[in-house]
């Protein structure tokens, strides 16, 4: 049981240090990259990070929507940066925000991107969610006290020998089968809801290490947001040229425009000195692979052995 309890925790640990390192490298990245224009409006990119966190840790959030929101923003956001020399209204930047899927200023990594976030994290959370419930199931299980006729059949298996003279008689093994089948009755009803856990845990294990493989998904996610941004770059001027055709020509700026702070507010991403640090890539430290298969092979000793 405390192995169970130990690997859940582990896989929890492990999921949310990758998450908080991909978070770190991504803003190194960008603000590398980027430098002040990220800066300026790094809380776009941070929302996208806490729905992702908030998702693995609560659920009850919609990560295609998400990933919607956080593309529609990134646009208008960038067009506006692009096309500086305008001044734009609400409402002009909603009429932007609809032209956005006919355009595909980003190309297909919205999409891609958001298939595999969605697929891998779903994955990752229903793993550990299952081995939360399994966990709390073999405590249970541990809790259940021996029955009346329990403690009687044990008794009179080591005892009566005893008794008798003989306290280096053991039972004979057939004896001492039948005793433990009556002792373990309420666990051995669970033995085949168990092998069709391990079953299915075995499934999402392979999904896991294969195709859905958040690590693959989360740690270069800076690598594939920052290729979208490049593909609007490219596409910038036909871009604006058929937003404007479709929303109107936008109003000349009679000066040079300032920052308004309440668009490109300054929230520069703060990381606590202790945030939880990278998973350990050495020879020694967990790799996903490594640590899937470990606690697949646990799960399936567990009900053996409590």
């Amino acid at each position: 049981m405390f192995i169970l309890l130990r690997v859940t925790w582990l896989s929890r640990e492990f999921f949310k240090s990758l998450l908080s390192q991909s978070k770190r490298d991504f803003h190194e990245m960008f603000k590398r990259t980027y430098g002040i224009l990220y800066e300026q409006n790094s809380y776009v990119f941070t929302d996208l990070f806490e729905e992702l966190e908030r998702y693995y840790s609560k659920g009850q959030v919609d990560l295609a929507e998400a990933m919607d929101n956080f593309f529609n923003t990134l646009y208008q956001k960038m067009f506006t940066v692009l096309n500086a020399q305008y001044s734009f209204d609400d409402k002009y930047l909603g009429c932007v925000g609809e032209h956005m899927k006919e355009l595909s200023p980003f190309g297909d990594v919205p999409h891609k991107l958001s298939v595999q976030l969605k697929r891998s994290f779903v994955a990752t959370r229903t793993f550990s969610q299952a081995l939360g419930v399994a966990s709390e199931v073999v405590n249970n299980m541990g809790k259940i006290p021996p029955s009346a006729e329990c403690v009687r059949a044990l008794t009179k298996m080591t005892g009566c020998p005893a008794c008798q003279g003989l306290p280096d008689l053991k039972a004979c093994s057939n004896y001492c089968i039948n005793v433990m089948k009556g002792c373990l009755s309420y666990h051995t009803e669970l033995d085949t809801e168990w092998n069709n856990f391990v079953d299915s845990m075995e499934k999402v294990t392979d999904r896991l290490m294969g195709p859905f493989n958040i690590e693959m998904v989360v740690e270069p996610i800076n690598i594939k947001i920052s290729e979208a941004i490049m593909n609007f770059q490219e596409n910038g001027p036909e871009v604006s040229q058929r937003v404007f055709s479709g929303c109107g020509k936008p109003t000349l700026q009679h000066h040079r425009r300032r920052r308004d702070t309440t668009e490109l507010k300054f929230e520069s991403l703060q990381f606590s000195q202790t945030s939880a640090g990278p998973p350990d890539k050495g020879n020694n430290g967990p790799t996903l692979d490594r640590l899937v298969k470990d606690i697949r092979q646990k799960v399936i000793e567990t009900f053996t052995e409590s």
